[in-house]
């Protein structure tokens, strides 16, 4: 939904009445996971997608339809080999839509909502899905206010609650209550799709490894910053467009740099005066990624280093150094793509091996 609000914050802004679907629920080995979108705008122009491609024809036709009738539809698309022509998923698993109609008028909140995602500030939305409450209604939930209601105070209350909890997390899903909110009862389903900021990516040493680490940062959704202590070196110019570019030193700016759980750290200094006192500071910080680039002699020099420095096994267990998984990586460019790939894989707790040398499922497997 992230990627495409632009277009619809474009079309809102201009009158447009548009249809989108949103993945609510999947099963097994589905593509897309929850709140992946695909909208339908004027002249049939389409953005986004639900399926990676299996079910999109379908879904634009209901998208065009929700849009004539104005009534919101929940659509399950699964696999079907009984029918080479059936609309289906190949992958074996199963997705859940919910298909609604959007315009100023159906959904007054959505300018706010983009521009609070387009300005990093924590948003989420609730939409529901069936029950007593009007489906496809919506309620937008910042941490300081709302808009929009889901047919009933107490029911917007509870979820109001929910959201900014689950909003804290960045965690979207299904949600059930009571007509009134009750929480021990499924009567209503709302799907809480949080926007929560972007996740940091810090890359310390603005050398050219440094810029394509940024670059393929930033098309994993990253809000990218580059810190180098070296004027020289730390020019925007010499960085993809929207990467923050910072002179200072490094362990420095971390000092004074809020990090979370969600923050990804590459130490690419490759200069003991640099990187033991930065990686000191981020071994102590929270984060979901430390890495630190160098051979591994210099990687053993490190650790002795960030031993005496006090740093005991646990922190020191954090840092995945040399930087990278093995995939005989040569240029900057593929260095950053064995980086990026050691993220994701311990993001997701992959294996890092070869899907040819692996069985079962291909994606973590739902309920």
């Amino acid at each position: 939904m992230r990627e495409i609000l632009p277009a619809l914050h474009r079309w809102y802004a201009a009158g447009e009445v548009f249809g989108l679907a949103t993945v609510v629920d999947i099963s097994r080995s589905a593509p897309r996971g929850p709140g992946a979108a695909m909208a339908v705008g004027p002249d049939d122009e389409v953005v986004g997608s639900v399926s990676g491609g299996c079910v999109e024809g379908a879904v634009f036709e209901l998208a065009k339809d929700v849009v004539e009738t104005g009534e919101a539809r929940l659509e399950t698309f699964g696999y079907s080999d009984d029918d080479a022509f059936a609309v289906g998923l190949t992958c074996g698993g199963e997705i859940t839509l919910l298909v609604r109609r959007v315009s100023a008028a159906d959904d007054p909140a959505l300018g706010d909502v983009a521009a609070s995602v387009a300005a990093h500030e924590p948003v989420a939305v609730a939409t529901t899905l069936d029950g007593p409450a009007p489906r496809g209604a919506a309620l937008a939930v910042w941490p300081d206010r709302t808009a929009g209601t889901l047919g009933a105070e107490g029911l917007d209350a509870a979820v109001t609650d929910d959201a900014r909890g689950e909003l804290a997390q960045g965690a979207t899903g299904r949600r059930h209550y009571g007509p009134e909110g009750e929480r021990r009862r499924d009567d209503v389903a709302v799907f809480l799709h949080s926007f929560a900021p972007p996740p940091r990516m810090l890359v310390f040493g603005a050398i050219d490894f440094a810029a394509a680490v940024a670059r393929i940062g930033v098309f994993l959704g990253y809000r990218v910053t580059v810190c180098d202590a070296r004027p020289v070196f730390a020019t925007p110019r010499r960085f993809p467009e929207g990467v923050e570019v910072v002179v200072e030193w490094p362990h420095r700016y971390l000092e004074r740099t809020e990090t979370d759980a969600r923050t990804v750290v590459c130490v690419l200094t490759h200069d003991p005066k640099f990187d033991v006192p930065l990686l000191d500071v981020a071994l102590r910080a929270p984060a979901a990624y430390i890495g630190a680039m160098g051979s591994r002699r210099t990687h053993d020099d490190r650790t002795a280093r960030l031993r005496d420095a006090g740093l005991g096994p646990d922190a020191l267990g954090r840092l995945r150094s040399p930087i990278g998984l093995d995939l005989g990586a040569r240029t900057p460019e593929e260095v950053a793509v064995s980086v990026a790939a050691e993220i994701v894989a311990l993001r997701w707790a992959g294996s890092g091996v070869p899907l040819t040398e692996t069985g079962g499922a291909i994606h973590e497997t739902r309920s």
